[in-house]
């Protein structure tokens, strides 16, 4: 019968070593020490190396009424922006100020799914300019802050101005790093677990492992707390230590804060349970809980993040979820090994641990490739967005990254068959298996035979060999540490289906105006303008003094005189009283006239004329 792959493997035990690959107390304590300065420091590296810039919002603006630059013929009572996905409020941050400068909000702001509401009064002096500002929290916990005018009756020559609503410098540097600290935290406490409970040498030591496990939940606990605190300016757009206690509080009940929240009461849970796992000898229905635990935890790193706003939630923070224990599965334990078996185990204990850390390894590694495809699908959307966005560079980086990693394994394989086999054929079985963490050499069985070497040269040999394993996993580690600075900037950038929709939205040509006669004012809007069929138009009229005049007849008129394109009636339908809907067709570009005939009734009616240019 075949063992499976994660039940314990007994290790024999065998006399410990002497000379050199001996190691103390003192020298793991400081493999120790090495181990998570090396996490902190090229996390933090890769943070503050990554280019600066705003804060990426994730949902983008579909739709405002009024229209930005809409000159209007009256007063509004209500400014209404729609998002591309459901927003959350941040209290205080939606106003609407008059040409005078004065806030006019009548009432609160609501949020219902896309859509903020911002009720209005009549202002004091009603013409001119009027500045609508906002700041909201999108589905995946990133604010999103914008304003736009629009104007009553005509523009202001100086319309108000907004206010200053980017992230500050120092929030936009503690936010991946404090996303990294959680990544970190993760990798220092679910790989050392892992070899603890499943594959640890009897003869080994595990104080030093343990106390990895430790600092991984500290960073965990530390990363949590820390993302809780930045989480608060970061939506308000103050700075890092400009933080009330409202603002905790309110926090504390959002989506995010709720995330997090479950985070460190999992986490307790999880502390509470480990010592007996740490120690080799706990049983199945605690390690089965410990498991259960453990997967409700790392879900709420999707749950704070992109995927609570993907257009599939489910398959995204799966996904997310394979993704982060892959990672730390893999990159954890090659941490554990570099600090400790590989300083200090017996070469027989290492021929038998080194090959089943192999398989499970590779196994790490297909499901970590595995869940980051399904995540950058996702959020990529279309293919020209790897190269025509942020997000869609940052995942070729972390490609590139792995495809260092999968170098270095072959040219690690390599080195094990063509320059290592024939001083370490007669050596222990550390030096054999040369570089079996990570590159999946063959087994020492496979390799050829060779001469008997003598003992001096032999020990030399086995030395040797497990200096270029440490020097190699160690590439790996410090390759894989770079790569978890990278996702902390990641999650911090808009994904490329979002900026695919901020690009369309920008890129789109909308045409509004106000018209006026004798019988009523006319304000229409035109989305898009562009050649062809499908321009849609809205039409609203209301009388002189600004209240909702009902219609009985809408037609619409368009032709291009300059080249000869005679005028063509459009019917528009009425869905309101005083609202309409039509379409307009431009077949060919240049300077279209525009009437609209209204009749508002049986002798009752009126014509206003614009020019509405297309290219």
């Amino acid at each position: 019968m075949g063992r499976s792959p994660l039940e314990p493997v007994p290790l024999e035990p065998v006399a410990p070593e002497t000379g050199p690959l001996e190691a103390g107390p003192s020298v793991r304590l400081v493999a120790l020490g090495r181990a998570v300065l090396a996490v902190l420091l090229l996390g933090a590296v890769a943070v503050l190396l990554a280019p600066a810039k705003p804060a990426a919002a994730h949902a983008a603006v579909v739709g405002t009424v009024p229209q930005q630059q809409a000159v209007l013929g009256f007063s509004p009572t209500e400014v209404t922006i729609t998002f591309s996905e459901p927003v959350a409020l941040v209290p205080g941050r939606a106003q609407v100020l008059a040409p005078d400068g004065k806030r006019i909000n009548d009432g609160d702001a609501s949020v219902r799914d896309a859509t903020l509401r911002i009720p209005i009064r009549v202002a004091d002096r009603p013409l001119g300019s009027y500045l609508v500002s906002y700041r909201v929290i999108s589905a995946d916990s990133h604010p999103v802050a914008g304003s736009y005018t629009f104007a009553v009756g005509a523009a202001s020559a100086t319309p108000p101005e907004p206010a200053d609503e980017t992230v500050r410098p120092d929030v936009q540097v503690a936010m991946p790093a404090t996303r990294y600290l959680g990544y970190a935290g993760l990798v220092l406490l679910i790989g050392p677990t892992l070899l603890l409970g499943l594959l640890w040498p009897r003869r080994l030591p595990r104080r030093g492992a343990v106390r990895l496990v430790r600092a991984g939940v500290a960073l965990v606990a530390v990363g949590a707390l820390a993302g809780f605190w930045t989480q608060a300016p970061y939506t308000s757009g103050a700075g890092l230590l400009d933080v009330s206690a409202a603002e905790l509080w309110q926090l504390l009940g959002s989506d995010f804060g709720l995330a997090l929240a479950a985070r460190l009461g999992i986490l307790a849970l999880v502390a509470a349970l480990l010592p007996p796992v740490l120690a080799g000898r706990a049983g199945r229905a605690r390690v089965g809980l410990l498991v259960a635990l453990g997967l409700a935890g790392l879900a709420t790193w999707p749950l704070a993040g992109h995927a609570a706003a993907s257009p599939t939630p489910l398959a995204s923070g799966i996904a997310a979820v394979v993704h982060l224990a892959a990672m730390s599965v893999w990159l954890g334990g090659l941490v554990t090994l570099v600090c400790f078996p590989l300083r200090s185990a017996h070469p027989r204990v290492l021929a038998v641990l080194l090959p089943v850390w192999s398989r499970w390894a590779g196994i790490a590694v297909l499901w970590l490739v595995a869940g980051g495809v399904v995540q950058a699908v996702i959020e990529i959307g279309a293919p020209g967005a790897l190269l025509g966005t942020g997000y869609g560079r940052l995942v070729l980086a972390k490609v590139a990254l792995l495809a260092l990693l999968l170098g270095a394994a072959g040219y690690a394989r390599r080195l094990v068959r063509r320059r290592a086999t024939a001083g370490l054929a007669t050596a222990p079985a550390t030096a054999r298996t040369g570089l079996l963490v990570s590159a999946g050499a063959v087994p020492p069985a496979a390799a050829p035979a060779r001469p008997p070497a003598p003992p001096g040269d032999s020990a030399a040999a086995a030395v040797a060999g497990r200096r270029r394993l440490r020097r190699t996993v160690g590439l790996e580690v410090l390759v894989g540490l770079v790569v978890l600075g990278v996702s902390a900037v990641l999650v911090q950038t808009t994904p490329g289906r979002n900026a695919g929709i901020e690009a369309e939205i920008a890129a789109s040509d909308t045409f509004a105006q106000t018209l006026t006669s004798p019988l009523y004012t006319l304000q229409f809007d035109i989305y898009p303008v562009q050649l062809g069929p499908n321009n849609t138009v809205h039409a609203y009229v209301y009388t002189p003094q600004g209240k909702p005049l009902p219609a009985v007849e809408w037609t619409l008129t368009a032709g291009l005189p300059a080249q000869g394109v005679e005028p063509t009636d459009t019917p528009m339908l009425g869905i309101e009283p005083h609202h309409a809907v039509g379409a307009v067709s431009f077949p060919i570009p240049g300077d279209w006239e525009l009437r609209f005939t209204v009749r508002t009734s049986e002798i009752d009616q009126a014509t206003v004329r614009t020019v509405v240019r297309v290219r």
